[in-house]
């Protein structure tokens, strides 16, 4: 049971007469246990920071594969269309090769259909595993594609095949990790751990960014268009194979452990849509706002703006990039600390303070960027890049805290990737759609303003879980210390707390400190 359950629980007892307490002290407690049972030791999970850490970093690099992956192809989009779309008008082909872009998050809904259910009933480490594995041979694939001089209309058909592959695995990543690290986290510093997911998003970004600025600085435009071009998504081979073999070498996490030791011996329900829809459509509605939200300012900065940058201000494409890299790298040395914040504040106060940043800063940000100015533009830059930095530090604590454990995975990668289709993957299509056919170069920005705004209502109506325990799951702490601590705390509090005898009886009749748990395990 929860803290604050115990709390809401001793709220709503009634007075009790001391004088009866202290003749019927045995009674009492019996009554006081029955109405609000306390925490054992062996409620609480227990897991080490080292293990803690290695899952993390397991989760972080799968996290970012798949958004070098997709920086990849954004930040190449403009090659990408000569190579696979060849027309005489450039708009034309940006746009043809967005729309391919877009086409892999359809497929991510689907894949959150088929990999979040899994995950909720053979665990998340094998479903994370698998995903890794498409993700890799989706994006190696596209490496080995030839071009349209080559074999004509297969090529963006076999394009496409490659990035259908990358949008359904995919559909079953984010979410998975996010999950992963959660459930893997001490309550007290979720913020800081789901943290390195989204360190993982930037390095990922930075890592494509990077890799492109470097071949577009050495190669000419035809060995770019000749053969440079695939250079990065043949990077993702050996990147899958590292990041398969460090999440086989984990556990699953404590969470999931624990609800397959409580259906022991019993057949696991099956997953129905219809109860689960039922059941959990407020949540599963306020978490696709929040990804809305958070999709169309991630892309439109991290995928759109080199293309904006270099389509509609005629800025050179290289300048571009090492700005974007630059900016991404200041976020990268941040995300940790206001991560860490989050834990100490809240997530809400975070994410509000961002949502408000994008209402009150974006139009300002364009401004700069149309100014073309190198200083202006870096400017720029940063000032969205530091709204983006609230969704970046506390989303992934913040989306699995909406879903109880035996749905949890679930819940999140369908929401997610409903949402990620609807939003993520057409942002950059809808902006420069938006741009094109209005002539306004402040279209994105507006864009950006309004998913803030509706961003904005979601995050009020959400429960603030700071340092809570995840919904169906135990408390989880870093310590045996820790643990025992929580289990005292019990009885500071309720009507028998006014009588400090009680105290020791109450703590060595609840106390059982479980046996040291395995490499990787949990429960204390």
């Amino acid at each position: 049971m929860s803290a604050e359950t115990t709390q809401a629980a001793s709220e709503s007892e009634p007075e009790w007469n001391p004088e009866a307490v202290r003749r019927h002290r045995g009674l009492f407690r019996v009554i006081e246990r029955r109405r609000n049972p306390k925490l054992r030791r062996s409620d609480i999970t227990v897991t080490a920071e080292p293990t803690v850490r290695r899952a993390v970093k397991a989760a972080m690099l799968g996290n970012a594969m798949e958004w070098f992956d997709f920086g990849i192809y954004s930040y190449m989009a403009v090659t990408l269309g000569k190579v696979f779309f060849p027309s005489g008008n450039p708009t034309a082909q940006t746009l043809a090769s967005f729309g391919a872009f877009a086409a892999a998050f359809l497929l991510r809904p689907i894949g959150g259909f088929v990999f979040g259910p899994l995950g909720d009933r053979i665990g998340r480490k094998k479903v994370l595993s698998l995903t890794m594995i498409m993700m890799a041979f989706g994006t190696f694939g596209i490496g080995l594609v030839p071009s349209y001089a080559a074999i004509g209309i297969w090529a963006p058909v076999l394009l496409l095949l490659f990035r259908v592959i990358q949008g359904f695995s995919t559909g079953g990543e984010y979410g998975g990790a996010a999950t992963f690290i959660a459930e893997y986290a001490p309550d007290k510093k979720r913020g800081f751990f789901g943290s390195y997911l989204e360190f993982g998003t930037l390095a990922g970004y930075v890592g494509a960014a990077g890799l492109v600025t470097i071949l577009t600085t050495v190669l000419d435009d035809g060995a770019m268009t000749s053969w440079g071009w695939r250079v990065p998504f043949l990077v993702a081979g050996p990147l899958g194979l590292i990041g398969l073999y460090m999440r086989l070498k984990l556990e699953d996490t404590p969470a999931y452990q624990e609800l397959e030791r409580e259906h022991s011996g019993t057949e696991r329900p099956k997953f129905r849509f219809g109860p689960f829809f039922r059941d959990h459509w407020r949540a599963l509605l306020l978490c696709m706002i929040l990804v809305a939200a958070y999709d169309i300012a991630d892309y439109g900065l991290l995928s759109y703006m080199p293309t904006y940058l270099t389509d509609e201000l005629k800025y050179g494409s290289t300048a571009g990039l090492v700005a974007l890299v630059i900016v991404m790298i200041v976020l990268m040395c941040l995300v940790h600390p206001l991560g860490s914040l989050s834990d100490r504040i809240g997530r809400k106060p975070v994410l509000l303070t961002g949502m408000a940043g994008f209402v009150v800063l974006t139009v300002p940000a364009f401004l700069l960027l149309r100014t073309g100015g190198h200083v202006a533009i870096y400017a720029g830059l940063l000032l969205l890049g530091l709204c983006l930095l609230t969704f970046l530090a506390t989303m992934s604590a913040v989306l699995p805290s909406l879903f109880p454990t035996e749905v949890r995975y679930s819940a999140l990668a369908i929401s997610f990737n409903v949402a990620g289709s609807l939003f993520g993957g057409t942002t950059p299509l809808v902006m420069q759609g938006l741009t094109s056919a209005t002539g306004n170069n402040l279209m994105p920005a507006f864009y950006i303003m309004l998913a803030a705004v509706v961003g904005a209502v979601a995050v009020l109506l959400i429960k603030e879980t700071a340092q809570q325990p995840l919904e169906g799951s135990p408390p989880a702490v870093a310590t045996a210390e820790e643990a025992a601590a929580l289990v005292a705390a019990q009885y500071t509090r309720g009507p028998l707390s006014q009588f400090p005898a009680d105290v020791p009886d109450a703590l060595a009749s609840e106390d059982r400190t479980a046996p040291e748990p395995a490499a990787g395990a949990t429960a204390a």
